[in-house]
């Protein structure tokens, strides 16, 4: 099963016209590799999942996977509001040889908690890797309880962790508190890493870890063995620049910032746009105060 902690990162699937940008993700996952990433995640909603084409989707996993060559586990991003869509995915995607699948509530159609149990029961029945289940009930419409989480973890043993980002830290505590000491905890929102992670929380599946991926790391590392003072000042160095990449919907401006970085273009797809204007320098003053260089204007 895959080792769940530490920083995983969300990347962005960077686009060239209308199609992926091979290259640029080539050079994503090499920055990672050699900046102390815990983890690699592609195709979740900072990888514009639902935008994807399933061939796309499964290009995008080939190339990470590949790239990677086994140095990091690759926990891809999977999962509709269809249970036999899901299903389709993730045993396609279980042949390119990922570790684990992130695999979202479904959205939309607001399953009861019931629906639930039944739709990721069916995933962890379809393959043998782990399953890291992801609350977040902004997007989705509908939250997943803690005692929907446990009674998944105590019934399936390769639901291994959850992303949690429905931002209430009761929340979170329950999960805690009712499942195996062995179920890992992720942070689904980077602001609440370290408050996550101070009740026992794992680490985050992180946005900020695309363009500062040695400090996100470390600031878990730190906290891991006691250092809690030095992972403070991470954190609140962090902060500004996370709460700048907020400012539009996720991943317009963490797109936006890499783009600044020479890393790619900064345009997603329709329905998103680009970052607007009126943001453009807040978020290049944050990038720059949190030490990073600008190449592109």
């Amino acid at each position: 099963m895959i080792d769940l902690k530490g920083s995983f990162v969300a990347i962005i699937t960077p686009f060239k016209g209308d199609k992926i940008d091979e290259a640029s993700l080539r050079k994503i996952v090499n920055f990672h590799l050699e900046n102390g990433t815990s983890g690699i995640v592609p195709c979740g909603s900072t990888g514009e999942s639902s935008l994807l084409s399933l061939e796309e989707y499964l290009r995008v996993i080939k190339i990470v996977v590949g790239e990677v060559n086994g140095r990091l586990p690759v926990l891809c991003g999977t999962g509709t509001n269809s249970t036999a869509k899901s299903v389709d995915m993730i045993k396609r995607a279980s042949k390119l040889g990922v570790d684990g699948f992130l695999t979202i509530v479904p959205y939309y159609n607001k399953p009861t908690q019931e629906g639930m149990m039944a739709h990721f029961g069916k995933l962890a029945e379809s393959v043998e890797q782990s399953i890291v289940l992801y609350n977040i009930p902004s997007r989705t419409g509908i939250n997943m309880l803690p005692s929907t989480v446990a009674a998944l973890n105590k019934k399936y043993p390769n639901i291994v962790g959850i992303k949690e980002a429905s931002g209430n830290l009761d929340q979170v505590s329950e999960i805690i508190a009712l499942t195996d000491p062995n179920f890992s905890i992720m942070s689904g929102d980077d602001v609440l890493t370290l408050p996550i992670m101070s009740i026992g929380g794992k680490g985050v599946i992180s946005v900020v870890a695309n363009i500062l991926p040695n400090l996100m790391a470390k600031m878990c590392e730190l906290f891991a063995i006691g250092e809690i003072n030095e992972a403070q000042k991470i954190h609140l160095k962090l902060f500004p620049l996370i709460k700048a990449l907020f400012v539009q919907t996720n991943p317009i401006p963490i797109k936006y910032a890499m783009h600044l970085m020479g890393f790619c273009r900064h345009s997603p797809r329709l329905p998103l746009l680009p970052l607007s204007d009126k943001y453009r320098d807040d978020l290049k003053k944050a990038l720059i105060n949190a030490g990073i260089k600008i190449t592109e204007q």
